[in-house]
C-alpha cells in the first residue's frame, strides 16, 4: 500500500520532530545535515523530504531529491541537497554508495525509511549518519496536531468530541486522519466515512496473505500482548517478529501491536461473513478454555456484529453495573447486549432508565409506554419510576402520579417513597397516604433505598411539620446521594427539592450550600447539573446577584445538555425575574413573551408554584395577568387539597402582594396580606413578610411611617429579599412629604441594594465632579430618566426605579421637553429616540 500520502497540510504547521527539523534548516541551511528519518507508512516521511527540499531550493542548493541511485553520484558538493526517500526498499549497492557520500562529501544527506525491513546496508548507513546527528522519528499525531488538521479542512474549529473520536479510529495515523478529514463536506463532518472504509478494504485485499490473517485476527479481537494470541502468529511461529514489525512499519498496527481501529473496521466489512465468525468463536473458545471473563472483548464481538448468549450475558452484566454510575456507556452496552443476543423486554426498563438518566427523555418514554401496556411486563417497579421522571421533568408531575396510581399500593412495593413525593407534588394528599401504609415494613440498609424515603420524609414534614426537620431530611438525602455517586430515577432531585423548600422559607444560605454541594459532587448524572444551575441562579437572583444568575445561566446552555421543560418554565421565570429586578423594560417584554408561550404547555405542581409566582408579579407589571389567572387558580385549588400548608402557600401570598402593588390595586393585597398574618405564627418567614405587607399597604394608603418601613425593609433582607426590601423603601420614599425623611428612606434602599447595576444607580455624584451634559444636551441623570419615559414607565414607576420622588420626574422631564424644544408628548418620544441613539430608534 503506497497510497499513504500527507502532503495535504504543511508539516510546519503541526508540531513535533519534523516541524523542528525544519525550522533548523530554514534558519542555518549552510550547516551540514546529515540525518535519518525513520516512521511507518503514512506518517510524513516523504513530506517533509519535499519541504526540506523547498527550503534547500530557495537557499540556492542543487537539490536531489527521490530513492534513485543517481543520488549517490560522487560530485555531490557543499552546496547540494540529497533527500532519499523510501530507503528500505533500495539494494546494497545504493546504499553503500550513499554511506560513502556520508563519509567522504560535502553535501547534506537525508535518509527517510521505515522502521522495517532493515538490511545490513542499510543499518550500515544509519549507523554512519547517527554519528552526526539522532536520527527523527515520526509516529502518530498528537491530539492538537489532529485538531489542527481538521479544522484546517472545515475552515473553522472542529469540536473536541469529534477530534476525539478521530484521535481514537485514526490511532492518530497521519495518513488516515488525511483520508478522513479529506473526504468531509464543508458542512459536516464524519469519523469513520464509508467511502474511506471501501477504499481501505480493497487496498488491504493486496496485502501479504500472512499479515492480512493476522490483521484479520486482531481486529476479531484476539490480543498480540495477552492471553489470546492471534492463530495466525500460531501457524508461523519463525515469522512472529517480523510479520509484526511489517505491520507496524506499513502503518497498520500500533507500537502496541494493537490494529488500528478504522483499519480493523474496514478489513471486517471486507471479510466475508463466514470467515469473521469463525475467527470469532474461535475467540470465544479460546477465552472459555481460559476460563476468564470477556470483559473487552464481549464489546469488540458485539461490535463487530456476533450473536451469541455468552456475549449478550457479559455485555449485560457490565451494563448493570455502569447503569447507577455512567448511564451513558449503559446505554450503549444494553444496545450491544440486544443486538448480541439478550431479551429486549426483560431489558427494557434498565434500558429505559439508561435513556431517561442520559437526558433522552424521548427514547425512554418510547420504551417505557411500549413497556406497560404489555401484560405482566417485567421489572414492573423500576418501568414506572423511570415514567415518573420522565413525565415529572416533562412538567407534568400529575402523569407521574397518575403512573403510580396505576401501579396500586398493593404493587407498589419499594418504589412506595418516590409514588408518595409524586402524588403529594401533584396535590393528591390522600393517595400519598394510601401509599405510604403500603410501603414495606423495612428498606434494603443501602444508601440508594434510604434516600427516597429520606425525601418522601421531607416532603411531608413540609405540610404539618417543622420546616427545620423538613430541610434536614432533604439535605441528608441530597448528601447521601452525591456520596454514593450514582444516578437512581426520582422525580425531583433530592438537592432540588431541598433547595425548593429552602427558597420557599426564606434559607437562601441552606439552598445555596445544598445545590453547591450536589453540582461539586456532581449529584445524579449529567443530564442533572443545567437543572441544579437554575437554582443556583435563582438563588443568586434572590441575593441581588444578577451577575451570578447570569452566569449559572450561561454555564447551564453551554453543559451540552438541552433543558427538560420543566427546567425551562425555571429558565423563563428567572429570565422575567432578572429583568424586573434590573428596571430593565425592553428585556423585560421579550422574556415575558417567551415566558407566556411556556406557561400554556404544564398543568402547576407543587414544584412550580416558585416560578409561577414570579410570572403572576411579571403579569401585574405588564398588565397582562389573564395569561395567569389560570394557572393561579390551580395552584391554589392544589394548595387547598394539601391543607393549605403555609410553607408553600406563603411565597405564593407574597407574590400576590406584589401583583396588588403593581396593579395599584390595594383592595388586592389585604386578602394575602391577612394570610400572612395568619401564618406568622407558625412561620418566621410568614412574620416578616407578614409585616412587609402591613408597612407596604399603609404606604400605599398614603401613611408613612419611616421607623416601621425600615423594620420591614431590613427584615425582607434578613430572609434574602433584599431586592424586595429596597423597593419597599423605595415606595415609600416616593411617597412621603418630608425631604428628611425621603432621604432616610432613599438612603436606605441603597444601603439594602448596593452597587452600581442597571436602573439602579448609586447616589449621584456632587454638581460640581460630574459633567452637565453630553451630545444630546442631557445631564446623565436626565438620560437615564428619559430611558424610562421611553421604556413606558409612570412618573411613580420612575421615582420607584431610581429612588426619586414622582413629583421630582415631573421636574426633570419638564426640563427635558424644554431642552430639546418638544411641543407635545408625541414629538417629545421622537426626540428622545434620536437623542438616545440606535437603542431607541426601534
Amino acid at each position: 500500500m503506497d497510497t499513504r500520502a500527507t502532503t495535504a497540510f504543511p508539516v510546519r504547521s503541526l508540531r513535533g520532530p519534523a516541524a523542528a527539523l525544519l525550522d533548523e534548516v530554514a534558519a542555518d541551511p549552510q550547516r551540514r545535515l546529515l540525518v535519518g528519518v525513520t516512521g511507518p507508512a503514512g506518517t510524513g516521511k516523504s513530506a517533509l523530504l519535499g519541504e526540506l527540499a523547498s527550503v534547500y531550493r530557495a537557499a540556492g542548493f542543487e537539490t536531489r531529491h527521490g530513492p534513485t541511485p543517481d543520488l549517490a553520484s560522487r560530485d555531490a558538493t557543499a552546496y547540494t541537497a540529497v533527500l532519499v526517500d523510501d530507503a528500505h526498499d533500495l539494494d546494497d549497492v545504493t546504499l553503500g554508495r550513499l554511506r560513502e557520500l556520508a563519509q567522504t562529501g560535502e553535501s547534506h544527506l537525508v535518509v527517510a525509511h521505515r522502521p522495517w525491513p532493515r538490511s545490513s546496508a542499510l543499518r550500515a548507513l544509519l549507523a554512519t549518519l547517527d554519528l552526526h546527528r539522532p536520527p527523527v522519528a515520526l509516529g502518530p499525531m498528537a491530539r492538537d496536531d489532529i485538531a489542527v488538521v481538521a479544522a484546517h479542512r472545515r475552515g473553522q474549529p472542529v469540536p473536541g468530541a469529534v477530534v476525539d473520536a478521530l484521535a481514537r479510529v485514526t490511532a492518530g495515523m497521519p495518513w488516515l486522519v488525511q483520508r478522513v478529514v479529506t473526504t468531509w463536506p464543508r458542512d459536516g463532518v464524519q469519523v469513520a466515512p464509508p467511502a474511506v472504509l471501501a477504499q481501505l478494504g480493497r487496498e488491504l485485499e493486496h496485502l501479504d496473505d500472512r499479515l492480512r490473517e493476522l490483521l484479520l485476527d486482531l481486529a476479531v479481537g484476539f490480543d498480540l500482548s495477552g492471553d489470546t494470541p492471534p492463530p495466525a502468529l500460531e501457524r508461523d511461529l519463525d515469522g512472529v517478529e517480523d510479520l509484526v514489525a511489517h505491520g507496524e512499519a506499513a502503518g497498520l498496527l500500533t507500537s502496541a501491536g494493537a490494529i488500528v481501529p478504522l483499519v480493523g473496521e474496514a478489513l471486517l466489512a471486507a471479510t466475508p461473513a463466514h470467515r469473521v465468525r469463525a475467527r470469532q468463536r474461535a475467540l470465544l473458545a479460546a477465552v472459555d478454555t481460559l476460563g476468564r471473563p470477556l470483559d473487552d472483548v464481549a464489546r469488540q464481538l458485539a461490535r463487530t456484529g456476533l450473536a451469541d448468549p455468552r456475549v449478550a450475558a457479559a455485555l449485560t452484566g457490565q451494563a448493570d453495573a455502569a447503569l447507577a454510575r455512567d448511564p451513558v456507556a449503559a446505554r450503549a452496552l444494553y444496545a450491544q447486549a440486544v443486538a448480541a443476543g439478550a431479551d429486549a423486554g426483560a431489558l427494557a426498563a434498565r434500558r429505559a432508565q439508561a435513556a431517561a438518566l442520559s437526558g433522552d427523555l424521548d427514547e425512554a418514554g418510547r420504551i417505557v409506554d411500549d413497556l406497560l401496556t404489555q401484560p405482566g411486563p417485567p421489572d414492573l417497579g423500576r418501568a414506572v419510576d423511570v415514567a415518573a421522571e420522565v413525565w415529572s421533568r416533562r412538567g407534568m408531575l400529575a402523569r407521574s402520579a397518575q403512573v403510580y396510581r396505576w401501579l396500586g399500593a398493593g404493587r407498589v412495593g419499594a418504589s412506595a417513597p418516590l409514588a408518595v413525593v409524586a402524588l403529594l407534588g401533584a396535590g393528591d394528599r390522600e393517595g400519598a397516604e394510601e401509599m405510604l401504609d403500603a410501603a414495606p415494613a423495612a428498606a434494603p440498609p443501602t444508601v440508594l433505598a434510604a434516600v427516597p424515603g429520606l425525601m418522601s420524609e421531607g416532603l411531608r414534614a413540609t405540610l404539618d411539620g417543622s420546616a427545620t426537620a423538613a430541610m434536614a431530611s432533604l439535605v441528608r438525602a441530597s448528601d447521601m446521594l452525591t456520596a454514593s455517586g450514582c444516578a437512581i430515577p426520582l422525580p425531583i432531585s433530592p438537592a432540588a427539592l431541598g433547595a425548593l423548600v429552602a427558597l420557599h422559607v426564606g434559607e437562601l444560605s441552606v439552598a445555596e450550600s445544598v445545590v453547591e454541594g450536589a453540582l461539586a459532587g456532581g449529584q445524579g448524572s449529567a443530564a442533572a447539573r443545567p437543572g441544579l444551575l437554575l437554582f443556583r441562579a435563582w438563588t443568586a437572583m434572590l441575593r441581588d446577584r444578577p451577575d451570578l444568575a447570569q452566569s449559572a445561566l450561561a454555564e447551564a446552555a453551554a453543559g451540552g445538555h438541552p433543558a427538560s421543560p420543566r427546567e425551562e418554565l425555571f429558565l423563563r421565570a428567572l429570565e422575567v425575574g432578572l429583568a424586573r429586578r434590573t428596571d430593565d423594560a425592553p428585556a423585560l417584554v421579550q422574556a415575558w413573551g417567551r415566558a407566556r408561550e411556556t406557561i400554556l404547555h404544564f398543568p402547576v405542581d407543587l414544584f412550580t408554584l416558585l416560578p409561577l409566582g414570579e410570572l403572576l408579579i411579571a403579569a401585574a407589571r405588564l398588565r397582562d395577568t389573564a395569561r395567569v389567572e389560570g394557572h393561579v387558580a390551580e395552584a391554589w385549588a392544589l394548595l387547598s387539597r394539601l391543607g393549605d400548608p403555609p410553607l408553600w402557600a406563603v411565597p405564593l401570598h407574597w407574590a400576590h402582594v406584589h401583583a396588588a402593588i403593581l396593579a395599584e390595586r390595594p383592595a388586592d393585597l389585604g386578602p394575602h396580606a391577612a394570610a400572612l398574618v395568619r401564618a406568622a405564627g407558625k412561620s418566621h418567614y410568614a412574620a416578616v413578610l407578614a409585616s412587609a405587607g402591613r408597612a407596604w399597604v399603609s404606604v400605599l394608603a398614603g401613611n408613612v411611617d419611616v421607623a416601621t418601613v425600615e423594620n420591614a425593609a431590613r427584615g425582607l433582607a434578613s430572609v434574602g429579599l433584599t431586592w424586595d426590601g429596597s423597593r419597599l423603601a423605595g415606595h415609600a420614599a416616593a411617597r412621603t412629604e418630608e425631604r428628611k425623611d425621603m432621604a432616610r428612606l432613599l438612603a436606605r434602599a441603597r444601603d439594602l441594594h448596593p452597587g452600581t447595576k442597571p436602573g439602579l444607580p448609586q447616589e449621584p455624584a456632587p454638581a460640581a465632579s460630574r459633567p452637565l451634559v453630553d451630545d444630546s444636551g442631557l445631564s446623565p441623570r436626565e438620560r437615564e430618566i428619559a430611558g424610562l419615559v421611553l421604556a413606558g414607565k409612570t412618573y411613580r414607576e420612575i421615582g420607584d426605579t431610581i429612588y426619586i420622588s414622582p413629583r421630582t420626574v415631573e421636574h426633570h422631564v419638564a426640563r427635558i421637553r424644554r431642552r430639546l424644544g418638544a411641543a407635545s408628548r408625541s414629538e417629545l418620544l421622537a426626540r428622545l429616540r434620536i437623542a438616545l441613539g440606535e437603542e431607541w430608534s426601534a
